[in-house]
């Protein structure tokens, strides 16, 4: 035979006699010619840089027995001709671009025992009773796997990974008696795993995971003998794990995570002595983990976290001698972590955190010299950190924050060299940081707040360079800053409030390139803030309140284009607020109360588009707010986004704004300044006085074309009584206004409370079929759920249309989040029930109703409170009820800022607006606020990647805690749920029932806690239909 094997990137020249052609660095496309070659009985042209498609003519090679074209960049289809190739036994076509279906020709390939190529899966493929492989892993084949497969009896290894397949396994896979290998992860499989599987006891290796397979695992799985892998992880299943997989005696890999599996961990299991890895993590598996799991000498991986196991870790764990990582965090264990655990010398690995543990920390654990993590954190550990911590010589993250502990950092932790990570909040830790703490050289977070530490921060903190967090807030430290923290540039966050730390601010800090937040607050620096804050480019929040800093606001400032938050409150700054700040574009809250500013309000405030808090009281800030300076107006009406506001004890004058922010705040808000309130009143009063001529002037000869409806009731008299208990309306009965009319409290003589929508007057124009209406209004009074507000019925008069609701007196959710008392009583379990309430709501109204009901309107003003926080969406019917061929319809799009993306530029209205808009309400219920600037981040074309890389726990409302536990666990998956609503594209977003049923069952989408979870992880884990 002759061989020719060369590297060249010239043209393909070979003699016709020519029996192997073996070719390396070759470029351009297949040549035809090589058709000709009709000895050829082996082409190897792979890992090569073709291009072009693959000839015809190859398809006249009638010797060729292998042929190997994959890993190039060959397009277009697979030739039919290669079908011809009777002789042909192995085909490998696999990395390239190939498009369209795998011909059916090649089902005539009857010697063909291997084959490796893409397309669609046609079912002639059984016919190839020869074949021993069949790849077709990593790439695009849609559609459902052939039963025909069943049929080829002589195949061995058989690979559909990584694809788009989706329909059912076939139970006649059960027939190939010779597999040893089946791949049929990460496509999107659905149904149950049929029993047959069972059947082919040749099989050493099984992967179904990442697909929809929903059902039982079947119990026949334990007659696999010789199966050494079984990956069934990130599906659907269900039910328990078969006791019968304890007869595997051959298997060194079980991946049973992310499932819904229930019940307890099977004894059998600890059978298995050939056992390496076991996931079984990420289940609702309960119960004790079972002794017998101490018999697995083999086993170097256990991952059992975010169950609900109970009961004591079991000692004999002690025993798995090979073991290197161990993960029980997240259950519900209690009792003490057992000494035995000191004795896996193996172990690099340890998390035991988000359980009930107690007891003190076992000092045998300082014998785990191979242990690079210890998680610990979220337990109710008490007790002191045992110095033997400090033998873990390879111990890189630390983290026992949220226990109990007490007494001192012990000095030894300052031998762990290889600390980047130390976690030590929310204990009762005392005394002073140790000298030696000053020995970690390479870290980069550390978090020590909520202690009552004391003495001086460490010397020497960063003085490996590559600090990069650093909290110690609220703690009992005093003196200086330390010049190795001036001078850190590397740090991203710096968080020193609720201490006694002194210095002059203009000195004590430097110029922080990375720096993202920054909290000084209620400390005592004194000094003139520096105009090297300006230089801190990517900070978004510095907050330095309640310190004795004085001087002027560096114009400066208005440098920090990201800034989203500047809080210089209760200081002694003076001088006038910089025109620079109207620069802050991104700013949401700015606040400057009690200090000595004086001065006009700049105009240039106006520009603050996000703006949501403005605090400028009890300063000497004067002028007229409308008229400023003598110059331009004060742009207040480009705060779109402005919800509060406060410009009490200043000396200011002249009438206020008409914007909703001015409109809606309470008079506090404005008092003791010269002339704000007088002038306000007397506008308020003349309004009345015009109103009440206007309603006089109406012909009282229309009452014969009244229609009262309000079932239950006498229509007629409910109607005269709403008149007479709003005074006609008057604006003091006003509790809310929306975008379908204003909203009136109504006491009725039967001391029965109403809410009452007064539609607006474009709105009762609207309603051009009162037939049609009164049958609608009839339809929505009958339904009945506990998240939506009850609709009593209507009142229809020349004069006015009217929609009857129950009253609830716990208020708007807006109302709540904006004012800081009731926020702080809104706390993180409450919050995630609203959440699940309005997904209720409207997974009912989209799904459950006779017809679906499109909101249009979901917002935070739209969801009411009642005194038990839970949540009751109204406005649900004004939508559904409005004719759908007004121009109403078609120009109201919801409230702004809630509204979907694709209603800029279409009027199609789907389910998929109310999905963004709860995604948009989520989101503000976790935050505290409205998120306009994070979801035009997302949105922007030119948004930075900082967006993505913020941390969750740094987006979280500020006023509560962090939350802990299953409660934080919680908290993660309605971000991961609100951040899915959101999609840009309507049919990327889920439905509100796959909401609801993400919600009702309740799985962290992430193994990280808190502190460590980013929004790009929650993004990039999908959409909800995926297993999380």
């Amino acid at each position: 035979m002759e061989n020719l094997a060369f590297t060249s990137k010239a043209s393909l020249s070979c003699p016709h006699g020519l029996e192997a052609l073996l070719a390396i660095g070759l470029t351009g496309v297949i040549p035809a010619s090589l058709g000709n070659l009709s000895n050829l009985t082996i082409l190897y042209l792979n890992v090569n840089q073709l291009s072009g498609s693959i000839p015809q003519e190859l398809g006249m090679l009638s010797s060729l027995s292998d042929l190997q074209l994959s890993s190039n960049n060959l397009t277009g289809v697979i030739p039919a001709s290669l079908g011809n190739l009777s002789n042909l036994t192995i085909l490998y076509l696999y990395k390239n671009q190939l498009s369209g279906s795998i011909p059916k020709e090649l089902g005539m390939l009857s010697s063909l025992s291997d084959l490796i190529l893409t397309g669609v899966i046609p079912a002639s493929l059984g016919n190839l009773r020869n074949l021993t492989i069949l790849y077709l892993n990593v790439n695009q084949l849609s559609g459902s796997i052939p039963q025909e497969l069943g049929m080829l009896s002589s195949l061995s290894d058989l690979q559909l990974s990584s694809n788009n397949l989706t329909g059912v396994i076939p139970a006649s896979l059960g027939n190939l008696s010779n597999l040893t290998i089946l791949y049929l992860y990460k496509n999107q499989l659905s149904g149950s795993i049929p029993k047959e599987l069972g059947m082919l006891s040749s099989l050493s290796v099984l992967m179904l995971s990442f697909n929809s397979l929903t059902g039982a695992i079947p119990a026949s799985l334990g007659n696999l003998s010789n199966l050494t892998i079984l990956y069934l992880n990130v599906n659907q299943l269900s039910g328990s794990i078969p006791q019968e997989l304890g007869m595997l005696s051959s298997l060194s890999d079980l991946q049973l995570s992310s499932n819904n599996l229930t019940g307890v961990i099977p004894a059998s299991l600890g059978n298995l002595s050939n056992l390496t890895i076991l996931y079984l993590n990420n289940n609702q598996l309960f119960g004790s983990i079972p002794e017998e799991l101490g018999m697995l000498s083999s086993l170097s991986d256990l991952k059992l976290s975010f169950n609900s196991l109970t009961g004591a870790i079991p000692a004999s764990l002690g025993n798995l001698k090979n073991l290197t990582i161990l993960y029980l965090d997240y259950n519900q264990l209690s009792g003490s972590i057992p000494q035995e655990l000191g004795m896996l010398s193996s172990l690099s690995e340890l998390s035991l955190s988000f359980n009930n543990l107690t007891g003190a920390i076992p000092t045998s654990l300082g014998n785990l010299r191979n242990l690079t993590i210890l998680y610990l954190y979220e337990n109710q550990l008490s007790g002191s950190i045992p110095q033997e911590l400090g033998m873990l010589s390879s111990l890189s993250d630390l983290d026992l924050s949220f226990n109990n502990l007490t007494g001192a950092i012990p000095a030894s932790l300052g031998n762990l060299t290889k600390l980047t990570t130390v976690y030590l909040p929310m204990n009762k830790l005392s005394g002073p940081i140790p000298f030696e703490m000053n020995n970690l050289t390479h870290l980069q977070d550390l978090e020590i707040s909520n202690n009552q530490l004391t003495g001086h921060l460490p010397k020497d903190v960063c003085i490996g360079g590559l600090l990069l967090r650093f909290r110690a807030i609220n703690n009992h430290f005093f003196g200086s800053v330390p010049k190795s923290l001036r001078n850190c540039t590397s740090l991203v966050r710096l968080r020193l409030r609720g201490n006694q730390l002194t210095g002059n601010i203009g000195e004590s800090f430097g110029i922080y390139p990375s720096l993202v937040f920054m909290d000084l607050s209620f400390n005592k620096f004194y000094g003139e803030l520096s105009t090297n804050w300006g230089l801190c480019q990517n900070l978004t929040s510095l907050e330095i309140a309640n310190n004795d800093i004085s001087g002027r606001i560096s114009p400066e400032l208005g440098d920090i284009i990201q800034l989203r938050v500047l809080n210089l409150s209760s200081n002694q700054l003076d001088g006038e607020i910089p025109k620079e700040l109207g620069r802050l574009t991104f700013l949401i809250k700015l606040d400057l109360q009690n200090n000595k500013i004086f001065g006009h309000i700049p105009y240039n405030l106006g520009l603050l588009s996000n703006i949501e808090w403005l605090n400028l009281a009890r300063n000497s800030l004067s002028g007229q707010i409308p008229e400023l300076g003598h110059c331009r107006k004060l742009c207040f009406d480009q705060m779109l986004s402005l919800g509060s506001i406060d410009l009490s004890y200043n000396q200011l004058e002249g009438p206020l704004p008409n914007t909703k922010a001015f409109r809606e705040a309470p008079i506090e808000a404005f008092r003791n300044n010269k002339g704000l309130c007088g002038n306000v009143t007397a506008g308020i009063t003349s309004y009345v006085r015009s109103r009440k001529r206007k309603t006089e002037t109406q012909p009282k000869e229309a009452d014969h074309q009244n229609m009262f409806a309000i079932w239950s009731y006498d229509g007629k008299m409910v109607y005269e009584n709403i008149i007479d208990a709003t005074e006609d309306f008057d604006d003091k009965h006003c509790i809310a206004v929306g975008g379908y009319g204003n909203v009136y409290k109504v006491e009725l003589p039967t001391g029965q409370v109403v809410a009452v929508k007064k539609l607006h007057p474009l709105l009762e124009d609207s309603v051009v079929n009162l037939k049609a209406f009164t049958s609608e209004i009839r339809s929505l009074t009958e339904i009945r759920h506990r998240n939506i507000v009850k609709l009593h019925g209507f009142c229809s008069h020349s004069r006015h249309l009217l929609l009857v609701y129950e009253f609830l007196e716990g208020g708007s959710l807006e109302i709540i989040l904006k004012n800081d008392e009731l926020a702080l009583d809104f706390d993180w379990v409450k919050r995630v029930n609203v959440v699940k309430g309005v997904a209720s709501a409207l997974s009912y109204m989209h799904h459950d109703c006779s017809y679906p009901i499109i909101h249009r309107d979901i917002s935070s003003k739209n969801v009411l409170l009642d005194s038990e926080y839970e949540a009751h969406v109204s406005d649900f019917g004004t939508a559904r009820i409005m004719s759908s061929d007004t121009s109403y319809w078609t120009s109201f799009a919801g409230t702004f800022g809630y509204t979907a993306p694709e209603l800029a530029y279409t009027m199609e209205v789907s389910e998929k607006c109310d999905v963004f808009s709860f995604g948009v309400v989520t989101l503000e219920v976790i935050m505290g606020r409205h998120p306009g600037d994070l979801i035009s981040s997302f949105q922007s074309s030119s948004f930075t990647s900082l967006s993505y890389d913020v941390l969750l726990e740094d987006v979280l409302d500020q006023c509560l805690a962090h939350p802990t536990n299953q409660v934080a666990e919680k908290v993660v998956l309605v971000a991961k749920i609100a951040l899915a609503c959101l999609h840009t594209g309507p049919q990327s977003r889920p439905t509100m029932q796959q909401v609801c049923q993400k919600l009702s069952n309740w799985k962290s989408p992430s193994t990280k806690p808190l502190r460590m979870i980013t929004l790009r992880e929650l993004i990039d884990l999908g959409n909800l239909n995926q297993a999380s």
